[in-house]
């Protein structure tokens, strides 16, 4: 006999974080939907979805991670299927949205990518998109449907307020242009905030830190960024503060690209701590017993459950 379908919403995973797609599933009470992936020998993707989703609300998780070109060809062909075996509304649950840092063009001739990205995920099908601590704001704009901007900086808050040792602490921003983002940690957590000043010497392109306003003198410092990729940035500031006469230093972080080496730099830095969050997995060969990781499923679960049921997302969203 014929059964309705049920009005939860359905989860679909894409391949580059299943682990994180079925802890939202969890969260939600509902099961990952059916979807096979055969990959041919010629390199072709075909995705054949299993899953009843006619006029049913249908969430993709995908992430951004290598392969990064495949991954997200991976996604558009995931939700172009969707569109095809009839999905009602499709929302692109994106925890790292791929060449996020490519938003502008700073020199001539080049793409601006993160644009492109949004115009083919429209392209493919996606109703709307869900998106996590986009690395600049105005990426948003990039899109021509609904997109709900959150932020996972209440989750590593949370975290570090439970490992909290009592101590003087100091949150520390890597340059001016993290002072906004780092004021909101400070503020959560009820901080003060210090910045690193950084300068550029005769034609070196490469900002090299070398004064801090604020006073780390004696505390624990605290260094907050939206990614870590080789951790050049972030290495350096906690250098610095260590200089300048902080107690220690950690660091927490929402993506955990960790690119080149920065593993290595990780392990020589005097980072006692680098607290980062599943929206990008930490495959094994890229952990480190300083490395924390705090799950963000229950914050993407909850954005989706509120999508779902047409409620606002304005305190979970990323104001900067």
């Amino acid at each position: 006999m014929f059964q309705v379908p049920s009005h939860d919403p359905v989860v679909i995973a894409g391949s580059t974080h299943r682990e994180l797609a079925s802890r939202i599933a969890a969260e939600l009470k509902v099961p990952l939907g059916r979807v096979r992936f055969n990959r041919f020998s010629n390199e072709n993707l075909k995705v054949c979805i299993e899953e009843n989703v006619r006029d049913r609300d249908v969430y993709v998780v995908q992430t951004s991670c290598p392969p990064v070109n495949e991954s997200f060809m991976e996604t558009l062909i995931l939700i172009d299927a969707l569109k095809s075996a009839s999905a009602g509304r499709v929302t692109a649950v994106l925890p790292y949205l791929p060449y996020a840092r490519s938003d502008k063009q700073d020199e001539p001739g080049i793409s601006v990518t993160a644009r492109l990205v949004a115009d083919l995920l429209v392209t493919a099908g996606a109703n709307r998109v869900l998106a996590m601590d986009l690395h600049s704001p105005q990426i948003a704009g990039f899109f021509r449907v609904p997109i709900d901007h959150i932020t996972a900086i209440p989750v590593l808050c949370d975290a570090l307020v439970k490992r909290d040792e009592g101590a003087a602490r100091v949150v520390v921003a890597t340059d001016i242009g993290e002072a906004k983002d780092a004021g909101r940690f400070a503020g959560s957590m009820k901080l003060p905030l210090a910045v690193i000043d950084k300068r550029r010497s005769g034609d070196d392109e490469h900002a090299v830190p070398n004064a801090i306003v604020g006073d780390v003198k004696g505390r624990h410092a605290l260094i907050v960024d939206d990614e870590i990729a080789t951790g050049g940035t972030i290495m350096e500031a906690a250098e610095l503060v260590m200089g300048m006469g902080a107690a220690s230093v950690e660091a927490a972080v929402v993506h955990p690209v960790l690119s080149g080496n920065a593993v290595e730099r990780l392990r020589a830095s005097p980072l006692r701590r680098l607290i980062v969050t599943d929206s990008i997995p930490v495959p094994e060969h890229k952990r480190d017993p300083r490395i924390e990781v705090v799950s963000v499923a229950p914050l993407l679960a909850e954005a989706i459950r509120r999508i779902h049921g047409g409620h606002s997302l304005y305190d979970m969203a990323s104001r900067r």
